[in-house]
């Protein structure tokens, strides 16, 4: 993870006089699709180096202690070792960067990583995730609860409808408190840019949430109807550019939600790399939050090995 970014007092004067041109947004994500041409050998790596940057997910219902165990062996070993060794990188080490689970699970993902001799952080969802309709007081102590069991990594959700109405002092303050419950754990918010309305919003609750001391932002809960898109993308990693160019601190960013082909993930680390450069190519500083992506890059890297597509029965489950 990157150095912690220790926030900055609420500039309400900075926040209230931005303004997005929209156009010029959908313009410029129209550009960053079109861009992908990565081809053979270099397109293999990219699709490695994407590996490195998931938070692999598990957040339903009927999560138990097996799925959870499973996705954390898959997590240490996310490409067939044979598929590696093709490539000569069966040796270097190539792991997702976390496993992402419920509060109730981190326990079980803690667990089997230690049991699988694996340093991969644990991240969890908290704060009354996906809605964050709950109690202040109880989102708190979800909080210090799944740091207390092991997760190194809380991905909390901001109140929205602070945002909505304009309550950016608010809203700071309570990320804030998020930031102190979590500790020594670095601290993902989730801004569910799927209900916040407009892009001028957007960008106005990624300042107020990295004031607050975020140490990355991140798209959505997976669960809205609308979750990581091109243009929010743009808009939130302008957030960030700024950010840095003003305090000198770097804040990651997260996609999460819909993400699911191979392609996707080049688009991604594109955008990433023309927007806010390599320094932002790795785990340190961007993640792709996905539970069903690993499995298509997996079949991509098949592709690139044998010069043709494997069956999905025939990639381990993700």
């Amino acid at each position: 993870m990157s150095a912690r970014n220790p926030g900055m007092p609420l500039d309400l004067a900075w926040v209230s006089k931005v303004r997005v041109n929209t156009q010029a947004v959908l313009k410029r994500a129209q550009q960053i699709q079109g861009r992908n041409k990565n081809k053979k050998q270099w397109q293999a790596a990219w699709l490695l180096r994407a590996v490195t940057c998931i938070d692999l997910t598990t957040l339903a219902g009927d999560d138990t202690p097996g799925n959870v165990h499973r996705l954390c062996m898959k997590a240490t070993q996310p490409v067939r070792y044979d598929l590696l060794k093709s490539m000569d990188m069966q040796d270097k080490g190539v792991t997702t960067a976390a496993v992402c689970v419920y509060p109730s699970r981190v326990a079980d993902a803690v667990k089997s990583l230690k049991a699988a001799n694996s340093s991969l952080p644990v991240a969890s969802v908290a704060t009354g995730f996906p809605a964050g309709q709950t109690s202040l007081k109880t989102r708190l102590e979800e909080v210090r609860m799944a740091v207390e069991d092991g997760a190194m990594e809380i991905d909390i959700v901001i109140n929205r409808t602070l945002a909505l109405t304009g309550q950016w002092e608010a809203m700071y303050e309570e990320v804030c408190q998020f930031r102190e419950a979590c500790g020594e754990a670095h601290m993902k918010s989730i801004l569910a840019i799927g209900e916040l309305g407009t892009y001028t919003n957007v960008y106005k609750a990624s300042l107020v949430a990295m004031m607050a001391g975020s140490d990355f932002i991140k798209t959505s809960t997976g669960k809205e109807s609308v979750n990581a898109t091109y243009p929010v993308a743009i808009v939130m990693v302008r957030a960030i550019r700024d950010y840095f160019l003003k305090t000198g601190h770097k804040v990651g960013f997260k996609p999460a939600g819909g993400i699911r082909t191979a392609k996707e993930s080049l688009v991604w680390l594109t955008l990433m790399k023309e927007e806010l450069g390599d320094e932002w190519l790795s785990p340190r500083l961007f993640r792709l939050g996905a539970s069903s992506l690993l499995a298509d890059i997996e079949r991509q890297i098949y592709h690139h090995v044998t010069g043709r597509y494997a069956a999905y029965h025939q990639m381990p489950m993700a």
